[in-house]
């Protein structure tokens, strides 16, 4: 299992950093987590095929997490057919907008009918033989949720966008063994996490979403602090083993 940093950024892209997106990939099938950017050309450049794309996922409606998903939908409903991803967004008033952008483009023509977009909300909202996926709703804004992954006996934690610890912070964190725990630090202080961080039973923790216009003191004191966990921060490229 691996998993790559497709787009670490805070909400706008940087020189060196674009908007959130995450590649999941797990006995020869991949999974998109998050769309803020426009994935497949990474996924081009990487020599893997849209086709082997089986799931697109979005933590929550903001543009940074969600404005590749034209180009995506677009390409695999002219371009690349023989594609079949499910795409799971957390609002279901992102789909008819999403329909008619691309029918307007297309002139007129209406989306694949075989062309899977859906929504969903708390619980287990995917599992194939591969991989199973569980949303824990946050209060980051109104349809916003942590994504709980299991895959090969290994679960990793993603956080989306939180309102902050103290209040949204997701549960199964202290509750579940985790060998990943992705959170990010755009909208909080570092040091805001760390007494959460330490509750939890992670192996790995990495801030993701990192503004370090912000935070930049507060995240070099706490990466030379210890920590009983491997700590860091993610970026644009990096790839974590499973």
């Amino acid at each position: 299992m691996k998993l790559t940093f497709i787009g670490t950024s805070h909400g706008v892209p940087e020189a060196n950093r674009r908007c959130s997106s995450l590649l999941l990939e797990v006995g020869g099938s991949c999974y998109l987590i998050e769309m803020g950017t426009q994935t497949v050309e990474d996924l081009r450049k990487r020599g893997i095929a849209v086709e082997d794309v089986r799931l697109v996922i979005c933590s929550h409606p903001h543009g940074d997490h969600t404005d590749g998903l034209i180009s995506f939908v677009d390409l695999v409903n002219w371009y690349f057919k023989s594609a079949d991803p499910l795409i799971l967004l957390p609002d279901s008033r992102l789909i008819p907008p999403l329909r008619q952008w691309i029918m307007i483009t297309t002139n007129g023509e209406p989306l694949r009918d075989d062309l899977r977009i859906g929504s969903y909300r708390e619980g287990v909202v995917y599992e194939d033989e591969t991989l199973r996926v569980t949303a824990i709703g946050t209060k980051h804004c109104e349809n916003s949720y942590a994504l709980l992954f299991e895959a090969q006996g290994k679960k990793f934690l993603y956080t989306g966008d939180l309102c902050r610890p103290s209040v949204d912070f997701p549960p199964v964190a202290f509750e579940t063994e985790l060998e990943l725990l992705i959170c990010e630090t755009a909208h909080f202080s570092p040091d805001d996490c760390i007494p959460f961080f330490d509750k939890t039973k992670a192996k790995r923790i990495l801030h993701t979403h990192v503004n370090d216009n912000r935070w930049a003191q507060a995240l070099s004191r706490q990466m030379s602090a210890p920590h009983p966990y491997e700590y860091g921060t993610a970026y644009d490229g990096m790839e974590v083993l499973f």
